[in-house]
């Protein structure tokens, strides 16, 4: 298994693919598989670690980034070379551009939005087999070679599940105009509720974007605090009134909004990408078409039991429904090779 270079595995704070990467490495160590997991240095799991960099490398966001990307990928085909492995599975980026060169099949999580350049690569590698995280993100590209699709799942009993709740609500995430950040801000003030905003800040565009629209907008009632490490993300998850989830893309999953419903807390989202497949509307949060309408339906939260948004996530969206739709997977994979 082949994990991003950007954060360790698992990632100390902000890292949803490190998360799943880790979760996943656990769950399938536990049913008996060998796993060599590939990842920056710092973190640790139930898998054989192996560390491409010693610690996560300078260039996410920048010019360098694409640098940073391939030799990871090279480096991590190279360890993988010196180990007897079945099929690898990988989660960067730049993974594909190396699959051609092994003699074992490669399945490719799609974890981003596939843009038309991403789309190309993925149709003109040889032996690559494509698991989507989403309906959504599937259908809309639907030629690729996917063999499956397989929601993302977190382990559930590490996140604490109250049913009484604080006064406020809460925008868990990064920043970005897409991720809504500003709109977040203004239903929460139209609502009468203050909010907290807990994002990762940290590349250029991000910096720019918080200066430029989210800042202006910050006072006693709506306040940023950076990004949230594990037992702080939790912890407000845990006591927020809602998860405020007001996406302006198609988002391929949005691991967050498992994470809240968790904890009991419920989602008020707009209809975009996953959103529909994770959240179901009027029994563990509120969709709604526009942004806006989400202020309306902040006022019917009391009608949302934290019990049934704890009960659909394990359900759906836990490590065992993840690592058992993997294993699919990779039975269909190996047997065509």
């Amino acid at each position: 298994m082949v994990a991003p270079p950007w954060y360790p595995v698992p990632p100390d704070g902000y890292g949803g693919i490190e998360q799943v990467c880790a979760d996943l490495a656990n769950g399938l160590v536990a049913l008996g598989h060998e796993v060599v997991l590939v990842a920056t240095g710092g973190g640790e799991t139930a898998a054989d670690d192996v560390a491409t960099f010693e610690e996560p490398p300078d260039g996410l966001g920048t010019a360098d980034g694409a640098r940073v990307e391939m030799l990871h990928a090279a480096r991590a085909s190279e360890k993988l070379s010196e180990r007897n492995v079945d099929l690898v599975h990988d989660h960067s980026f730049a993974g594909p551009l190396v699959a051609a060169f092994r003699d074992v099949p490669t399945v490719i999580t799609a974890h981003g939005p596939i843009e038309d350049t991403t789309a190309e690569l993925y149709a003109s590698v040889d032996g690559v087999s494509l698991v989507a995280i989403s309906e959504s993100q599937r259908n809309s590209r639907p030629s690729l070679p996917w063999v499956a699709t397989v929601h993302n799942g977190i382990a559930v009993e590490t996140y604490p599940f109250t049913g009484d709740k604080d006064d406020f609500f809460l925008f868990l995430g990064r920043m970005h105009p897409t991720k809504g950040a500003h709109v977040a801000i203004e239903i929460a003030r139209r609502a009468g509720v203050s909010i907290v905003l807990a994002a990762k800040c940290t590349e250029p565009s991000e910096h720019e974007y918080f200066e430029r629209f989210v800042e202006p907008l910050l006072g006693s009632d709506a306040r940023f605090i950076g990004t949230a490490d594990a037992h702080d993300k939790r912890d407000l998850l845990r006591r927020a009134r809602a998860l405020v989830f007001p996406i302006d893309w198609e988002e391929p999953f949005g691991l967050v909004m498992i994470e809240a419903m968790a904890c009991g807390t419920p989602v008020l989202a707009t209809r975009r990408g996953s959103v529909p497949e994770v959240v179901v509307d009027g029994e563990t949060g509120f969709v709604r078409e526009d942004p806006w309408e989400l202020i309306t339906a902040a006022a019917a939260l009391d009608e949302i039991d934290p019990g049934t948004c704890r009960r659909h996530v394990e359900a759906a969206f836990s490590t065992a429904a993840m690592v058992t739709g993997y294993e699919a997977a990779y039975r269909s994979v190996a047997a065509k090779a």
